[in-house]
């Protein structure tokens, strides 16, 4: 490297944050300069066409590094038909250029394939509220509002304000492709999936010393896959611009893989989206470290704060929230009043419970106790009320758990010989089964460890009884699986009274708790409801994540043959199943309301066209000790609805806010420990206190879900109905209300010299293309195509189109040819119509993904478009045209940066240059948009003026323009756009 190659000691105090520099003869973007001994290191993106979407570091030592100055700006004439050139170089410019984060408008989330909703508009603006020194916020809406496009809408906002070059989504790993799919229909961003399969394709391409999370701009990974040991040291050296948490409740226990991954990420990105429908377990201390991840100034030690103290920081409505109630009436059908559904028991399962209520659970006080366990007989009930699969792989796992023990009974004094029990009568005859033993079926294991030799035989007799009621319940469990569960018998009846049945669409989804009865019914329902073995199928946690979300699509498809899905509760969070389903059967009843809701969630929820149907089906013995404990059960369901319509969240009146704790606290009712009315709080206890529960719930009874009491800004201004909010407006700042464009889409800080996105792609195309695009790309075009009605366009991808399309979610390549040919949806109404296409099977090649994609405001055809129209004009050059002014005006384009070359602040100004005699004066007025061009005779749509340069001259280079100036000289009126 020559001495002539470095950069001039003089030049380099220019090169600053924020400023366009030429290296190597492409254009940069500085985002943070550093000082070494020998100069300057200078950290860049990439601008020109061919390092678009790069990033490089130059030292001052070793490159020349040059300063773009718009001083030395060329003054062009454009002498296109109607300023064309002028009018989409000037927009192009616009949309390159990001937003200031201050700015409070929503600027591209309208534009989405959303529907725009005033409450989820109220929370995007929260998320980016200027008080706020970075962006941050809780969602924790209940269950079914939209968390996830209202993520989509934030993600969408912060790219547009350029603050999105790098974004990190953890959700559950059966949700990423649903998410995957959301993002990229819906907004336009292309996440790319690194599952189990999605790493090791990376692997395969990147050196093993390679970060794998600086190989894509925008991943999407799963919470099981990231908080693996072998990848905390490469997030610690990585920095993201977002980072989201969906089901953030995974990681508010401290000392957990899922907790350290949390406290890796949230120091290590600007914004911070968690997203939990219940983001905490009752306890402040975990809340507390919730809300630390999000502002460490939130929580005063040792662990205060409060509804004000963190009202900034967190989102939380629910279905019958006013604001949202009024809204989604016509998208989320009213839940119907749940149906709990009795079923008389088979002769045999009315012996299992009156030896279940006599012998195990609430046995004769005088008579020794049956099982050695207390808790056990409550693990036994639970799987007698699932399936008699469920209930025999309970009594052989519990079997072979005791066999284990009393050949190792381990006594203090010393180790005995096993006992002739231990190795000799049936205790040993059969093994505990292999495969899946569930937690319930092995939790309850006992240690001798430290017993003395009395102490051991006293044991072992006890297991003998126990052993023996094992053997009792067994048997009669054989005679109830030759027999037909009346539960079983009820499903069917019920299922088909819906409709369930060959050559018809109705589906419904069945849960229960026990991967053995999930197995029983997919075997026994096709038979019994006359349908194909295919219309049922089942999920649960031991399938890959691979095949969970296979299985959900499939369900989601109008082509799919299946009709009834039978699921553990691995889809119990996050999954969406509303799309073509509106009956939910809970095959058995979870002791846990949180569970109860979170299965509900999946069909109750925004875009239900139909009234959901929550169905409950419980066993009704005779034995009165049984029914009693089925008619708490049937008060707790009750609850749960009652709950659901006034708080929104059922999981706040029992105030365990864990599934295990929940299921505690009703096995004590059960047991007769406490009275169900003291186990359930009320809406004015739990408002009352200052619990996490009392924080959201005031927080969800506010009118606008943010804790105020009105939508009102300081001065009583409100909102008004489209979400815009007026001067003062509620979060502290003030939103631009643009007047009148051309843009027939104007939506809050939305404008645009086209009418359209795609209008501005045609121009783009024509222009870049020499008026040929519908030419075939041998022929110089891209193979434009439009169909009669403007709805759907389609081009065939050039070289360097195709390189940006590489980044695309891998899954959607694959499925689609848009390396061929990209057909894009041009309206709402069409995309739309394309992603319900897609949902009834007529996505491509009958997958999910919609044949024609929304060309969305940040579409990367569009980003595409916009640098080709950029790259026409040429380096530091502006176009001047006529414009109706009396003398030269500029109008100029001012930004401010901060280190990382973010925009800070953007403003408008017109100078004009008055001549006074010869003495040229400029006068400069600030402007609050560009709305003017569509009133004058600026570069509007219909301008048929043209010009052929006579007059254009150089402005003085003390005022040369900034970005745009319009004026006149010698007589004639010009308008010019720098670059």
């Amino acid at each position: 490297m020559t001495a002539a190659s470095a950069t001039p000691l003089s030049k380099i105090d220019h090169i600053t944050p924020g400023k366009t520099i030429i290296v190597r003869d492409e254009e940069w973007l500085v985002t943070l300069v550093e000082q070494t001994a020998d100069g300057v290191h200078v950290h860049a993106r990439g601008q020109s066409e061919l390092v678009r979407d790069t990033t490089a570091a130059f030292y001052s030592a070793l490159d020349r590094i040059e300063v773009l100055d718009p001083a030395q700006a060329e003054v062009v004439a454009d002498e296109s038909s109607r300023y064309r050139r002028s009018k989409l170089w000037l927009e192009s410019l616009l949309r390159k250029t990001p937003i200031p984060y201050g700015d409070g408008s929503l600027a591209v989330s309208h534009g989405m394939l959303v529907d725009r909703l005033n409450y989820q508009d109220i929370a995007v603006r929260k998320f980016l509220n200027a008080d706020n020194l970075r962006p941050r916020i809780l969602l924790a809406d209940t269950v079914g509002l939209g968390k996830t496009l209202e993520i989509g809408m934030m993600l969408s906002e912060l790219v547009r304000r350029g603050r999105g070059e790098r974004i990190l989504i953890v959700t559950p790993r059966h949700v990423l492709e649903q998410t995957q799919h959301e993002m990229w229909c819906r907004f336009g961003l292309p996440f790319v999936r690194l599952d189990s399969e999605g790493i090791q394709q990376v692997r395969q391409v990147l050196p093993a010393t390679r970060n794998p999370f600086t190989y894509y701009k925008w991943a999407i990974i799963s919470l099981d896959t990231l908080k693996q040991p072998r990848y905390s040291q490469a997030l610690r050296k990585q920095r993201w611009d977002a980072v989201v948490i969906d089901e953030c409740h995974n990681v508010t226990n401290s000392s957990t893989q899922n907790n350290e991954l949390a406290e890796v990420l949230a120091p290590n990105t600007e914004a911070l989206i968690l997203a939990s429908a219940t983001p905490h377990n009752g306890k402040k201390e975990s809340f507390g470290r919730l809300l630390r991840l999000l502002d460490v100034t939130s929580v005063t030690p040792p662990n205060h704060y409060d509804s004000q103290s963190v009202e900034h920081l967190i989102i939380s409505r629910h279905r019958n929230s006013p604001e949202v109630e009024q809204e989604v009436g016509h998208m989320w059908a009213q839940r119907e009043e749940p149906q709990i559904i009795g079923a008389a028991p088979s002769p045999a399962e009315e012996a299992i419970a009156e030896v279940l209520a006599t012998e195990w659970l609430h046995p004769d006080p005088a008579q020794p106790t049956t099982s050695v366990d207390r808790l056990f007989p409550w693990t036994l009930a639970k799987a007698f009320l699932s399936s008699p699969a469920a209930f025999e792989e309970t009594i052989l796992a519990r079997r072979g758990n005791l066999a284990s023990k009393l050949l190792n009974p381990k006594p203090a004094a010393s180790r005995t010989a096993p006992t002739p029990l231990a190795t000799s009568g049936t205790i040993l005859s059969r093994p505990a089964p292999t495969g899946q033993p569930t937690k319930q079926s092995t939790e309850h294991s006992d240690d001798t460890t430290g017993m003395s030799a009395e102490d051991t035989l006293a044991y072992v007799q006890k297991v003998r009884t126990e052993h023996a009621g094992l053997e009792k319940l067994l048997e009669l469990n054989k005679q109830s699986m030759r027999e037909e569960s009346g539960k079983f018998l009820q499903l069917v009846d019920y299922l088909k009274s819906i409709g369930v049945k060959n050559r018809s669409d109705t589906r419904a989804v069945v849960f229960a708790e026990r991967v053995a009865t999930l197995q029983w019914l997919q075997e026994k329902l096709p038979k019994a409801l006359g349908i194909r073995p295919e219309a049922v199928a089942i999920m649960h946690g031991g399938m890959s994540d691979t095949e969970q979300m296979a299985l959900i699509e499939q369900f989601k498809l109008g082509t799919s043959k299946l009709r009834v899905l039978v699921t553990g509760d691995v889809a119990s969070e996050g999954v969406n199943l509303h799309a073509r389903c509106h009956h939910l059967i809970h095959y058995d009843i979870p002791w846990s309301l949180i569970r109860i809701e979170q299965r509900n969630g999946r069909i109750d929820r925004y875009g239900q066209e139909h009234n959901p149907q929550i169905t409950y089906l419980l066993l009704d013995p005779q034995n009165k000790q049984f029914a009693g404990d089925i008619r708490i059960l049937q008060r707790v369901l009750q609850k749960e609805h009652e709950a659901h319509q006034e708080l929104g969240d059922a999981g706040s009146i029992i105030g365990e806010y864990t599934v295990g704790r929940e299921e505690e606290a009703i096995r004590d009712v059960l047991a007769g420990k406490q009275q169900l009315d003291d186990v359930f709080h009320s809406t004015e206890e739990i408002l009352a206190s200052d619990s996490p529960e009392a924080i959201l719930a005031k927080l969800g009874l506010a009118p606008d879900g943010s804790g105020a009491v009105t939508a009102a800004g300081d001065d009583g201004s409100a909102s008004d109905d489209d979400g815009d909010v007026s001067d003062g407006g509620m979060f502290g700042f003030t939103a631009p209300h643009p007047a009148s464009t051309p843009s027939t889409d104007v939506e809050d800080g939305i404008w645009s010299l086209y009418e359209s996105d795609y209008q501005f792609l045609l121009e783009a195309l024509y222009e870049s293309f020499h008026n040929v695009p519908q030419n075939s790309p041998e022929a110089g075009g891209v193979g434009l195509k439009v169909d009669e009605h403007y709805s759907f366009a389609s081009i065939v991808p050039p070289l360097d189109l195709k390189q940006r399309l590489l980044r695309l979610p891998q899954e959607y390549l694959r499925e689609s040819n848009i390396l061929e040919e990209f057909k894009f949806a041009t309206t709402k109404e069409e995309g739309k119509r394309q992603l319900k296409d897609a949902r009834d099977g007529k996505g491509i090649n009958n997958s999910t993904w919609p044949v024609t994609h929304y060309l969305g405001p940040l579409h990367p055809v569009l980003e595409w478009a916009e640098d080709r129209a950029l790259a026409k004009l040429g380096r530091n050059k502006v176009f001047a045209i006529k414009g109706n002014v009396n003398e030269p005006t500029v109008l100029v384009m001012g930004t401010i940066s901060n280190k990382r070359g973010q925009t800070m602040s953007r403003a408008f100004y017109l100078v004009k240059f008055m001549d006074f005699g010869g003495f040229v004066s400029p006068t400069i007025t600030p402007l609050p948009d560009l709305a003017f061009f569509g009133d004058g005779d600026g570069v509007r749509p219909g301008l048929s003026a043209s010009w052929s340069g006579g007059g254009c001259r150089q402005l003085p280079a003390a005022y040369s323009p900034g970005v745009v100036c319009y004026g006149g000289a010698d007589g004639g009126a010009f308008l010019c756009a720098a670059g």
